[in-house]
């Protein structure tokens, strides 16, 4: 095993504190989406809401909109985040619901303006519940399809974790819930990584999409990639994503 492939191994062994994927700036490369989902949300959020934040991972996002803590309530199912919003967010007097079934345990029905959902479960009918009649929903969801090439290129049995993660079934599931579906839209675009060791730690944090990712068990894939990317200068694959913004009536 060379230089570069121990840097794999230290890769897969990073971890990420609550939702950052700082660790890979200037190492891979998105394409813009069609939409900004900031400014979907800052679109429907009024200063005096009652707002919900649902799967807010560490409140990276969440914190860019500047909403009033004391009328701020998020959940979050992961322990490691769960930990540090305790730690961060809780202390200013944002309301955290610790939620690991992703169901909205405990969060209180009629009682949020706005709901947002960025790449979270999408609990419909509890959303439906917890939402004031007149609310809005807002939401940018990761797709079924999200990464699948390089997901199956690993592994030649993989199969989305979340198949029916599609806009078409998310906006039919939202009207039968009672939504009015004011905006929806969906895109895939390209993410480029520039070095091997970037896939490698990505594929380690994301393990619904590269499950029992392993340097050994994978070094010849790896090894693969790297002469392509010798050649090509990077490894491309693409985003699935959507979103929707809805009213419930």
């Amino acid at each position: 095993m060379n230089e570069l492939e121990v840097s794999w191994i230290e890769e897969s062994q990073r971890s990420m504190h609550g939702w950052d994927f700082s660790h890979l700036t200037g190492r891979w490369q998105v394409a813009e989406l069609p939409w900004d989902y900031p400014t979907l949300v800052k679109n429907r959020m009024k200063a005096d809401d009652q707002w919900l934040d649902i799967d807010t991972g560490g409140g990276e996002l969440m914190r860019q909109f500047n909403h009033s803590a004391e009328l701020t309530t998020v959940t979050e199912g992961w322990a490691p985040n769960i930990d540090l919003l305790r730690q961060t967010m809780v202390p200013a007097g944002v309301q955290l619901y610790p939620d690991p079934t992703e169901q909205l345990v405990g969060v209180p029905a009629a009682s949020f303006d706005l709901v947002t959902n960025s790449h979270g479960a999408m609990p419909i009918e509890r959303m439906a519940t917890v939402l004031k009649s007149g609310g809005y929903l807002v939401t940018e969801q990761v797709g079924a399809t999200n990464n699948f090439d390089l997901s199956r290129f690993f592994n030649e049995h993989y199969q989305p974790a979340y198949p029916d993660n599609q806009l078409l079934s998310v906006v039919t599931q939202l009207q039968a819930a009672g939504f009015e579906i004011l905006k929806a839209d969906s895109a895939y675009v390209k993410m480029e990584f520039m070095d091997i060791g970037a896939i490698v730690y990505y594929a380690t944090v994301i393990p619904w999409e590269f499950p029992n990712f392993d340097v050994q068990t994978m070094l010849p894939k790896l090894r693969q990639l790297q002469r392509l990317l010798d050649v090509t200068g990077k490894i491309t694959t693409f985003e699935d994503r959507f979103m929707v913004v809805a009213r419930k009536r």
